[in-house]
C-alpha cells in the first residue's frame, strides 16, 4: 500500500498482524463501530507497527521513553517542509491513538490524562485530513475519520487488550509489564510471538 509508507509497516511477523486485525475486527463489530475498511486497516498495522520497542520508545539517559507529545507537536509547527510536518502530525496522532488505547490504566495515574492524548491525537488527524484533497483520496478519508471518533477508536483499543485470550498471557499486557519492568519472561514471550525487542531489557520511561 503505498499511502502506508513510512509509518505502520506491513513487514512484522504475520502472526502478529493476524492476532490484531482479529481482535480489533472482533472490538469494532461488538462495539457497532461505523468504520472504513482502510480505517481499520491503518489501526491493525499501527498496533503490528508499535509491538517494536524502537518504533515507539526513543533512547534517553534515562533509558528508553516516549517522546513527550508537546515536543512533536512543536516539531510539527516549527517543520521547514510540509512532509517533515505531516510526519510529525502523523507521528503525534499514532502514538496518541497507540497509549491511549493501551496504556489507558497507566494514564489514570498521571498528571495528563487520557482527554489529554484525546484532543492531541483527534487534532493532529484533523489537520493531516487537511492536506489531502477531498474525495478519492485515502490518506485523507481515513484521518478525517481518525479525527472525528478518535475517542471512539480508543474504546476500541481498549477492547482489544480486553480480548487478549488469557492462554496467549494476553499480548498487550505482557508487552506493558516488560515495557514497565524489564521482565524477562515476558520478553520471552512477546519474543516467540515474533515481537522484536532490544536484546537488553531497559526499563522505559512513560512521562510527558
Amino acid at each position: 500500500m503505498p499511502w502506508m509508507q513510512g509509518a505502520p509497516s506491513l513487514n512484522t511477523h504475520s502472526t502478529v498482524r493476524e492476532y490484531f486485525h482479529d481482535t480489533v475486527r472482533g472490538a469494532i463489530n461488538n462495539q457497532k463501530v461505523s468504520a472504513l475498511d482502510e480505517t481499520v486497516a491503518y489501526i491493525v498495522n499501527l498496533l503490528t507497527f508499535y509491538t517494536r520497542a524502537d518504533h515507539l520508545f526513543e533512547h534517553t539517559v534515562d533509558g528508553l521513553a516516549i517522546r513527550p507529545l508537546a515536543l512533536t507537536y512543536g516539531e510539527a509547527l516549527s517543520a521547514s517542509t510540509a512532509q517533515e510536518r505531516v510526519a510529525a502530525l502523523r507521528r503525534l496522532g499514532d502514538v496518541a491513538l497507540f497509549v491511549a488505547g493501551v496504556f489507558a490504566d497507566n494514564l489514570q495515574r498521571r498528571p495528563v490524562g487520557v482527554e489529554y492524548y484525546i484532543a492531541m491525537g483527534g487534532s493532529a488527524y484533523a489537520s493531516l485530513s487537511g492536506n489531502y484533497p477531498a474525495g478519492g483520496n485515502a490518506h485523507g478519508a481515513i484521518f478525517l475519520e481518525l479525527a472525528h471518533k478518535f475517542s471512539v477508536f480508543v474504546e476500541v483499543l481498549e477492547e482489544v487488550c480486553d480480548r487478549c485470550p488469557g492462554n496467549d498471557k494476553d499480548l498487550l499486557a505482557s508487552y506493558d509489564r516488560w515495557r514497565k519492568t524489564g521482565s524477562r519472561r515476558c520478553a520471552r514471550q512477546l519474543r516467540a510471538l515474533g515481537i522484536h525487542l532490544p536484546d537488553t531489557p531497559n526499563v522505559p520511561d512513560t512521562k510527558h
